[in-house]
């Protein structure tokens, strides 16, 4: 049981449900998340549609059309968070995929998404409040301001938001939609629904412009898909399923109310839609469209409850928000000063009072005008699905080619193998000739699957593993794949749309972006003059082998860490360029004192939180590049020192190098020999070993 603990630990599964227990997240309790950011979209979605140019009662039609792609995004995003735990969604998937500017440019148009959310779902919220308290109508911006105030010290008093409360909010979203729909439909006939559809196309010719207009301005009724990949940490395994269920709910209940409210809400009130304020209350005006008592009691609650809901997707945003930017700030993109927790509540105060400040400074810019805000939405949602997609695709493609690469090594074993049998066909009597046959087709038909404790043994259950098995599922990925292109292209056009359309978005997105990107490399910079450059990717799974490299051990209390780092690029450097040795720098940092349940939007990495490990492989990585070292690999690991020996086991360096005081605490690698070193930092020690391939 203790190895098995160690696998699991050093290939980053298992444990984490068991020790959070009910407090991960269900499918059920994912998709409340989720329905409770993309469902508020509906509540000011019809009116800014209507209103952008072109598009008017086609607003709904444009839903439709969309939906079709939300479908396949939906498809890329459960696989970004099946793929990555830790949580971080674009930030992690473009860091890993590209590099690790593409993460602090994907959390540019994060952060960019999260501000105007919080801005727009807070005012709206405000306008559909004001149905039932017309009072505040004159005074809805600075009540509005007020609001975000409120929320932000909230979060600096450290309420966390609840998976619970999203799900009483889910529902009450819900089945208040399909109340209204119920109404509608108890007031129309089927023949009359059906006649809204050529209503809905009167007065337009559809060309070419209209429709990019109006499919890129239609994926703002969307927002909020990118949450589930934000919920990876705090979800429960296997995060496949759940992910796929959850998202699977939302494409259900999004695809029911969503699209037909905006065509009812647009068409069957047309001066309504085009009116500045009204056009912000629509939903809750088509719930009393027929008046009446149901209809007036339905009116009201739909206005309070959505003011309610939207107010929560803002709380969602400004918490979104304030965790991208710890997470930038723990990559070392940003200054060190956004980190800093307050010491009354222990929350991150300079972050909260970012996340929370932006959104209210946009508010008074516009004025509080949301149609103005609807215009400039575009730039970070469609930006974050943009780099989202193609990163995916990028890790997509690569799988590909290790397949092709593995099946090209397969064939020639299946070639020499076939030799084989031939050279001892004509070698052996004919007696033995059938047995020794055999033997070596059984061998050649079972592969060796390397363990967690870097062992080969035979996996009797892939003897009978055939070819057509093989391309069925080459087949499933390739089709995976070429659709997941095609959202790609389709995302980025709409996109691309949105730059030249509304210049407002591409203006205040693109801003905001130049200015994070740059505030990232003087930071940046900083770092590099003082002889740390920040780590481009850190692993904490070790599941792939390294033949003929160098592993570097490094731990936190040793004191020779830095004679351990230079004495392995000294030793990775005693190869030609071309022929250079992967160098592995594996910190093993020390177990956590007591396991603390992450909270929602928060990206989960144990190495972002231990700064000494962040010290030594920013060193590392400066010395490494100064040396011209070209395969360079960082893993954290956290837990006992045990853990270094099973990852030696995994990865089979050639050249282990410790810390010399330290070499006999990792009784189970066994070196061929031991070659000490003497260095300006302190003595280590070389543990050398020839693997038999």
């Amino acid at each position: 049981m203790a190895q098995e603990s160690v696998a699991n630990e050093i290939s980053g599964t298992g444990g984490d449900e068991h020790a959070h227990g009910g407090n991960m997240l269900g499918p059920i309790l994912c998709w409340a998340v989720v329905f409770a950011d993309i469902g508020t979209s509906v509540y000011y979605v019809p009116g800014i549609l209507y209103n952008t140019a072109d598009i008017g009662s086609l607003a709904g039609f444009f839903v439709f059309l969309t939906m079709s792609v939300f479908v396949l995004l939906t498809l890329k995003y459960a696989e970004v968070t099946q793929r990555y735990p830790q949580g971080g969604g674009v930030v992690t998937v473009s860091a890993t995929a590209i590099i690790p500017w593409a993460g602090a440019l994907g959390g540019m148009f994060i952060l960019v998404d999260y501000f105007l959310t919080a801005a727009i779902s807070s005012l709206s919220g405000m306008q559909y409040l004001s149905i039932v308290a017309s009072a505040i109508a004159p005074y809805l911006l600075p009540i509005t301001i007020g609001i975000l105030i409120l929320l932000g010290i909230l979060n600096w008093v450290g309420i966390s938001e609840s998976a619970k409360v999203s799900l009483v909010g889910a529902i009450i979203a819900f089945v208040s939609d399909v109340a209204i729909l119920i109404t509608v439909f108890t007031h129309m006939s089927l023949g009359q629904f059906f006649a809204l559809f050529p209503e809905m196309f009167r007065g337009h010719s559809i060309g070419l412009s209209t429709l990019l207009v109006g499919f890129a301005g239609s994926f703002l009724a969307f927002s909020g898909l990118e949450s589930i990949s934000q919920l990876s940490p705090v979800m429960k395994h296997p995060h496949k399923k759940v992910a796929g269920i959850a998202l699977l709910l939302v494409v259900l209940t999004i695809g029911i109310t969503s699209p037909v409210l905006t065509m009812l809400s647009t068409i069957l009130q047309p001066a309504q839609a085009k009116d500045a304020i009204l056009s912000t209350q629509l939903i809750s005006l088509l719930a009393g469209h027929w008046g009446g008592g149901w209809g007036t009691f339905l009116q009201i609650e739909v206005a309070i409850s959505a003011s309610a809901l939207l107010i929560f997707a803002s709380n969602t945003a400004i918490i979104g928000a304030y965790h991208v930017f710890m997470a930038l700030s723990s990559m070392e993109f940003l200054p060190s000063f956004v980190l800093k927790r307050n010491k009354i509540r222990g929350t991150p105060h300079y972050s909260i009072m970012l996340a929370t400040g932006i959104p209210i400074a946009i508010l008074l810019a516009v004025l509080g005008n949301i149609n103005l805000l609807g215009d400039m939405y575009a730039f970070g949602l469609l930006g974050a699905f943009s780099l989202t997609c193609v990163s995916l695709d990028i890790v997509r493609y690569r799988e590909w080619r290790k397949v092709d690469t593995k099946a090209k090594a397969r064939s020639q074993s299946q070639a020499n193998d076939a030799l084989l049998k031939q050279n001892t066909a004509a070698d052996e009597p004919s007696s033995q000739n059938e047995h020794g046959n055999r033997l070596v087709h059984l061998i050649s038909e079972t592969p060796s699957v390397p363990m967690s404790n870097g062992h080969l043994v035979e996996n009797s259950q892939h003897a009978h593993y055939t070819e057509s098995q093989e391309k069925k599922k080459s087949l499933w990925f390739k089709i995976d794949f070429f659709l997941g292109v095609l959202t790609s292209v389709l995302v980025i056009l709409a996109w691309s749309t949105n730059l030249v359309t509304k210049p407002l978005a591409t203006g205040f997105g693109g801003g905001v972006t130049i200015i994070g990107l740059a505030i990232a490399y003087v930071n940046y910079a900083s770092q590099k003059r003082k002889g740390r450059v920040p780590v481009p990717v850190v692993v904490t799974r070790v599941d792939q082998r390294l033949p003929e490299s160098t592993l570097a051990i490094l731990t936190p209390e040793n004191g020779y860490n830095n004679a351990v780092i230079q004495a392995a690029i000294h030793s990775a450097q005693m190869t030609p360029l071309e022929q250079a040795r992967p160098l592995v720098f594996l910190y093993v940092g020390q177990p956590a004192e007591r396991l603390i349940t992450p909270r929602m939007m928060e990206i989960v990495d144990p190495y972002l939180d231990d700064p000494k490990a962040k010290e030594y492989f920013g060193r590392a990585e400066s010395m490494a590049i100064k040396a011209q070292i070209p395969h360079r690999h960082f893993v954290y690991l956290q837990g006992k020192p045990e853990l270094a020996t099973y990852a030696w086991q995994v990865i089979h360096p050639h050249d282990t190098v410790v810390a010399a005081k330290e070499d006999s605490e990792f009784k189970n690698i066994n070196p061929d020999r031991i070659r000490y070193e003497i260095t300006t930092d302190g003595k280590v020690a070389h543990l050398l070993k020839s693997w038999q391939q």
